[in-house]
């Protein structure tokens, strides 16, 4: 608030801000947590002030010649070897929490090659490349899950329609990363916990039968596969359901075409996919 009140004079604008700050935080269990002190994280005001607060670090490290890249409290420095990156990272430490009065956390911070440090979700991979970090892929998989578990009990165009914002969305943002592969694995993989989930829906044998002879299976393949006893994430990949939920089908229901959406993005709408 010292700060703010260097730049802003008007006493309406500070006291709202003051009451952003004082709010509290209101937990998933429905309590109040009281902030006293800090910005609520994920609030709209923390990147205003996390600029506001860091815009000293910004003007000292260009006064010094460095290059850096910074996100809000997220920022990396560039140097040209490991002694300069050991001695600017004891240098910042010192000017951040002496100057700034703010407190560096050490277990994120570190002075290491450019490849081996993460920023937003990236990395610099082979060649120079931009690549999503493996906590960026897990993070994927662990909200697709949850938006594909069997028990879940939505109705399957629902559980499609919010897949389809989640993926889209996230590959808006990660989509710039150069891991075709990657997209490939995703994308196969998208789709199987789609079929996973469509097989537990028809959970009963004479459902599942209607289903798959609707979609073209024999009557004896037809038998197999309602017969097995094999897990929901076996069945996924079983060549009678894939037969029946092909690619071309799941992609007519809504279901995320995530290695079109990455070529797209890197090649233009008229690329060939």
């Amino acid at each position: 608030m010292g700060q703010l009140r260097e730049k802003i004079h008007d006493p309406l604008v500070l006291g709202l801000i003051r009451r952003y700050l004082e709010a509290g935080v209101v937990l998933p269990d429905g309590t109040r947590e009281a902030t006293t002190q800090g910005v609520p994280q994920g609030g709209p005001l923390s990147p205003l002030l996390a600029n506001i607060t860091l815009d000293p670090l910004d003007k000292e490290l260009e006064s010094r010649g460095h290059h850096f890249a910074r996100y809000a409290d997220d920022f990396l420095v560039m140097v040209k070897s490991a002694k300069a990156a050991e001695r600017v990272m004891a240098s910042l430490t010192r000017y951040v929490e002496g100057k700034l009065k703010l407190v560096v956390n050490r277990a994120k911070s570190k002075a290491a090659p450019l490849k081996q440090c993460a920023f937003l979700g990236f990395q610099i991979g082979s060649a120079g490349r931009v690549v999503w970090t493996a906590k960026a892929h897990a993070r994927f998989k662990q909200r697709v899950r949850e938006i594909t578990r069997r028990n879940r009990g939505h109705r399957i165009q629902d559980v499609i329609g919010e897949l389809n914002r989640y993926a889209t969305g996230w590959l808006q943002y990660f989509g710039i990363s150069h891991t075709y592969t990657g997209v490939l694995e995703l994308d196969e993989w998208v789709r199987r916990r789609v079929r996973l989930y469509y097989w537990k829906q028809w959970k009963q044998p004479r459902t599942r039968r209607r289903h798959l002879l609707a979609l073209g299976i024999s009557r004896d393949e037809v038998h197999m596969a309602t017969r097995s006893r094999k897990g929901y994430w076996r069945m996924s990949s079983n060549s009678i359901v894939q037969r029946a939920l092909t690619n071309r089908w799941l992609h007519e229901q809504g279901v995320p075409d995530i290695r079109t959406q990455w070529i797209v993005l890197h090649y233009g709408a008229k690329a060939r996919v």
